[in-house]
């Protein structure tokens, strides 16, 4: 194999940081594959990323680089704060200082790939789990083979932005399913290491740093599987990752959980679309954890707090039981709603039927406080068909639940293979806006169109975060039936202020504590949004762990003690 390194950078600059897991993933399955591998993570060097980079160059020269885009933006209605030109500006100075192609990749990328790939000016990307397309892309470079044989790799060429189609995804009753030009909808399980136990590191040189991340963000991450095989209307994952579950083994798993624990990473978070969903998957995977646990009194598992998303339903008190045993401290669950007429259509299996009701959202909390596990539970208002009277309903029923802490936000960022994306550029058929269209930095009446009316994906996908000018409009949805005004509906520069301030009417000030609500700001200790949050960067900078959200309770306090002593802005630089 060549001598020279793949690089591999995170230009992820937001705080507090994430650790880039997909680049753990990565170099575990490049060094596999015989090649040198070396990380170079600009989150902590904000402010001298240039002199980082221009360092790293000046005596190193890798053969591939790949970049992660884990977010095109803050994906927050109340805010829209796009990362990409940041991103973009980082890669272009990569292209000044190097001749090396260039490949990106990550959940957020995977949103729009091949608009992106456009966007950045690189030759290459890669929608979704990118394991097995990158090492093939090193050995195409390596050996001199066309990467035009590099199965699902999207390639910027003269002629356009095309995605090279991979191999037959599936065959049914006698008949290949045809891979589909953008690659929309697909089973990924194909791009991923199934078996391997990816390397986590702590400490190495340019190596991804779990402990620094773990000790200025609270949280390490874990993938026991890849992909969602649901399809609720305004989620990306089942696009981006792919629409089966790729279930990892797990002892492969549990494995790469005892590492993490065993360097002093004892908050693991699970990173899946949703824990539970396969849960029998999910079962075996905390099985294994308590096999362990208990066969070795001194196995760093015993020091788990383990913290998992889930949906409300599955989740038995088998689960429940299982999940405490193996240390869980906290479940996040997503119900979102509670009217049955707003989930159908809206958070649905493959079939298009709906998968819960309340009354699941209703036990979950309800097992998980009966063995000592906090919840936090989420709502999201202003889907088509929110109204005020809605809204009511469904803070009341939450509220009541009296989970640990109850997060309501309000509007939806759409993506353009989003099923609810789909249906909307449908709807507007580039000849007409739809009401409940918005953006903040929208000049006029946002008209989208389908994907059959564009000229290719880059066209289709652009028109959800750029306007007819290339600058920033990333679009998102009220519903129109929020607004005082219905016939306002179409003014791209409303913002449904009003919907904000019933939400906060609608909650007894004695329980602000236990609540996370929207803010017209949309950067506030009270908000939810997690991009340089005053309250989170308080946490981690007072040496916090665990789900930020475990913590909410006891917000007023910490961010006096992060004031007092200045902690939140030493964090945040």
């Amino acid at each position: 194999m060549s001598r020279r390194p793949v690089l591999l950078v995170n230009p992820n600059k937001v705080h507090p940081p994430i650790a880039p897991y997909a680049l753990d993933v990565l170099t575990t399955s490049l060094e596999a594959a015989g090649f040198e591998v070396e990380v170079l993570d600009l989150t902590f060097h904000r402010e001298d990323w240039k002199s980082c980079l221009a360092e790293y160059f000046a005596v190193r020269s890798p053969m591939l680089i790949g970049v992660t885009v884990r977010n095109t933006d803050t994906v927050y209605a109340f805010e829209q704060r796009p990362f990409v030109g940041e991103h973009k500006e980082i890669i272009t100075e990569i292209k000044r200082l190097t001749d090396a192609p260039i490949v990106a990749g990550g959940i957020g990328f995977s949103t729009m790939p091949f608009a992106l790939v456009d966007y950045f000016g690189i030759p290459y990307g890669v929608k979704g789990p990118g394991e097995r397309i990158i090492c093939d892309l090193a050995d195409a470079l390596v050996t001199g083979r066309d990467p035009a044989t590099v199965a699902g790799l999207i390639r910027n060429t003269p002629q356009g932005v095309f995605r090279v189609p991979p191999a037959v995804l599936a065959v049914r009753h006698g008949v290949p399913a045809a891979p589909a030009a953008a690659g929309q909808f697909e089973p990924r399980v194909w791009q991923v290491d199934t078996a391997a136990t990816y390397v986590r590191r702590s400490g190495a040189p340019y190596r991804v740093d779990n402990l620094l991340y773990y000790q200025r963000g609270g949280l390490g991450g874990i993938l026991t599987k890849n992909g969602c095989t649901y399809r609720c209307s305004h989620c990306v994952e089942p696009d981006a990752k792919g629409v089966r579950s790729g279930r990892r083994e797990v002892a492969s798993v549990v494995d790469e959980m005892q590492s993490l624990a065993a360097q002093g990473i004892l908050d693991q978070h699970t990173t899946d679309s949703e824990f539970n969903l396969a849960i029998s998957h999910a079962k075996n995977l905390l099985r294994e954890i308590v096999r362990r646990r208990h066969a070795d009194p001194a196995n760093p598992l015993n020091g788990l707090r383990l913290w998992v998303y889930c949906q409300p339903s599955p989740f038995d008190e088998e689960f429940a039981d299982l999940l405490a045993a193996a240390g869980c401290r906290g479940v996040n669950v997503g119900s979102d709603h509670l009217r049955k007429d707003m989930l159908e259509g809206w958070k649905v299996t493959a079939r298009g039927t709906t998968y819960y009701e309340f009354a699941d959202t209703e036990r979950l909390v309800r097992l998980c406080h009966e063995r000592g596990m906090l919840t936090m539970v989420e709502a999201l208002f202003g889907m088509p068909g929110e109204t005020p009277e809605s809204m009511r309903d469904c803070v009341e029923a939450f509220m009541a639940l009296d989970a640990t802490v109850t997060g309501f936000s309000l509007g939806l960022r759409l993506f353009p293979y989003t099923p609810m994306g789909i249906a909307i550029a449908e709807q507007c058929d580039g000849v007409r806006t739809v009401p409940g269209l918005q953006s903040n930095t929208a000049t006029g009446p946002i008209v989208l169109k389908p994907q059959a009316k564009c000229s290719g994906p880059v066209e289709y996908e652009r028109q959800f975060m750029f306007d007819e000018q290339g600058d920033f409009r990333l679009v998102c949805y009220f519903s129109p039936d929020l607004l005082e005004d219905p016939g306002s509906a179409a003014d791209p520069s409303e913002r449904w202020g009003r919907s904000v301030d019933l939400l906060w009417d609608l909650i007894d000030p004695a329980d602000y504590h236990r609540v996370m609500l929207p803010t017209l700001s949309g950067s506030s200790e009270h908000d939810n949004n997690y991009a340089d949050n005053p309250f989170l960067t308080s946490l981690s900078g007072l040496g916090y762990t665990g789900a930020f959200w475990s913590h909410w309770r006891s917000r007023e306090e910490i961010l006096r003690r992060a004031r007092d002593i200045g902690v939140a802005e030493s964090a945040d630089a």
